[in-house]
C-alpha cells in the first residue's frame, strides 16, 4: 500500500511538472534553456547509490531544521526528483515529432491559442504523457536503492522483498510481482490494440 501511494503521488506530480517543463523546453526559447536540457539528464545519468546518498545528506542536514524526518514524504520527494527526468524526455520526444502544420491549420481556421491547444496539441501529446506516467509509476514502485537511503523506518514493497530475502522469499512477493507483470503486459497490449483501432 505504501509503495502504491508513493508511486501515485510521485507520478501525478512528476507528470504535471515534467509535462510543463517539456513544453517550455520545446516550444519556447529562453535564457538557460540549454542548461535546463542538460540538467534534465543528470538524475538519469547519475548512479542511484550516489543519488540516494546525496539526497540523504540533503534531507538530514538541510531539512532537519524545518522538522522533516526520513519517512513517507522524503520517499515521495526523492521519487518525484528522478521521475521528472523520464517524463520530460518522453513528452519532449512526442512534442518534437508533432507536425506543426496541424496547429497552423487550426489557427488558419480561426481557432484561438486555447482551442488549438485543447483540440489539437493536447490530444496528440496525450499518448506521450500517458506513457511517461506509466514509466514514472513503474520506476517509483520498483525503486529500492534510493528508497533505502531516504525511507527511514518506512517500508515499501522492494524493501519488504529485500528484507524477506534473508529469511526466504515469501509467497506474497511472488504474487505481487507476477501481478505487476500481468498488469504491465495488459496495458502494453491494450495500448497496441487501441492504437491499431485508431489507425483503422
Amino acid at each position: 500500500v505504501t509503495s502504491i501511494e508513493v508511486a501515485l503521488i510521485a507520478t501525478l506530480v512528476s507528470m504535471t511538472l515534467g509535462t510543463l517543463l517539456a513544453f517550455a523546453l520545446v516550444r519556447h526559447k529562453f535564457r538557460g534553456s540549454g542548461t535546463g536540457n542538460v540538467l534534465v539528464f543528470v538524475p538519469m545519468a547519475t548512479p542511484e547509490i550516489v543519488l540516494g546518498a546525496s539526497l540523504l545528506t540533503i534531507f538530514v542536514q538541510g531539512f532537519s531544521n524545518v522538522g522533516l524526518r526520513l519517512g513517507f514524504w522524503t520517499i515521495v520527494m526523492a521519487h518525484i526528483m528522478f521521475a521528472i527526468s523520464f517524463v520530460v524526455v518522453t513528452v519532449k520526444a512526442r512534442l518534437q515529432s508533432l507536425d506543426p502544420r496541424l496547429e497552423e491549420a487550426a489557427q488558419d481556421l480561426y481557432a484561438g491559442p486555447g482551442s488549438t491547444f485543447w483540440k489539437i496539441t493536447f490530444p496528440l501529446v496525450l499518448p506521450g504523457i500517458v506513457g511517461a506516467a506509466l514509466l514514472a509509476f513503474s520506476l517509483s514502485f520498483d525503486d529500492f536503492i534510493i528508497t533505502n537511503f531516504v525511507s527511514g523506518n518506512e517500508t515499501t514493497f522492494p524493501k519488504f522483498v529485500y528484507i524477506s530475502y534473508l529469511r526466504g522469499i515469501p509467497a506474497q512477493a511472488n504474487v505481487i510481482g507476477f501481478s505487476m507483470f500481468v498488469i504491465a503486459l495488459a496495458l502494453v497490449i491494450g495500448g497496441q490494440l487501441v492504437g491499431n483501432a485508431r489507425k483503422k
